[in-house]
C-alpha cells in the first residue's frame, strides 16, 4: 500500500511540474509573439487583373476587359461584422473616385443581401455569387471583407481587409 501511495504522489508532482512548465511556455509565447496583423486577402501586389466573367445585378456583363483601370474591387458577405463596418467607407470612397468600381457580394442562397446591394448599386457594378464563386476564385479571395486596388496599368497595387489609400497612376 505504501508503494501505491508513493506512486500516486510522484505522478501528481510530475503533473504539477508539467502544468507549471506549460503555463510558463504559453505566457512566454504570448509575450514574444504579440498581436499579428491580419493577412492580406486576394491577389498579391504586382499581379495582373485575372480573367473573369460575371453578370451584374442589373444584367450587364462584367469582365477583366470591361472592368477598366484604375479600379477598386470590394468583396463583401452578409452576416460579416467587419464587412458591415467597411461598407460605408467603401461606398464613400467609390462615390469620390472616377475609377472603375466593382463590388462582389457573396451570399448563401436564401441569405438576405439587401443591406449590401442597395448602397453598393448606387456607386458600383454589383455582382452577387455564392461563396467561392468565380469572381472570388479569380481574385483569390477566401475571407471577407477584401478590397483590391488596381492601377491605371492594370496591375494590382493593394489587397487588404481595410480601405487602402488612393490609387495613383503609374
Amino acid at each position: 500500500m505504501a508503494y501505491l501511495v508513493t506512486a500516486v504522489v510522484l505522478v501528481a508532482l510530475l503533473c504539477l511540474v508539467n502544468l507549471l512548465l506549460t503555463i510558463g511556455l504559453i505566457r512566454r509565447l504570448r509575450r514574444e509573439s504579440g498581436p499579428r496583423p491580419m493577412p492580406a486577402e486576394g491577389l498579391a501586389p504586382g499581379a495582373g487583373v485575372p480573367r473573369f466573367a460575371a453578370m451584374t445585378t442589373n444584367g450587364e456583363p462584367v469582365s477583366e476587359e470591361l472592368l477598366g483601370a484604375p479600379a477598386l474591387v470590394g468583396f463583401f458577405s452578409p452576416g460579416c461584422q467587419p464587412c458591415k463596418e467597411l461598407l460605408p467607407l467603401f461606398v464613400e470612397r467609390a462615390r469620390g473616385t472616377s475609377d472603375g468600381v466593382l463590388a462582389v457580394v457573396a451570399a448563401v442562397p436564401g441569405q438576405d443581401a439587401t443591406a449590401y446591394l442597395e448602397p453598393l448599386a448606387q456607386v458600383a457594378r454589383v455582382v452577387t455569387e455564392p461563396p467561392q464563386g468565380p469572381v472570388q476564385r479569380a481574385f483569390k479571395v477566401g475571407a471577407f471583407p477584401a478590397i483590391i486596388t488596381i492601377d491605371a496599368g492594370g496591375t494590382v497595387v493593394g489587397s487588404d481587409h481595410a480601405m487602402p489609400a488612393e490609387v495613383e497612376a503609374p
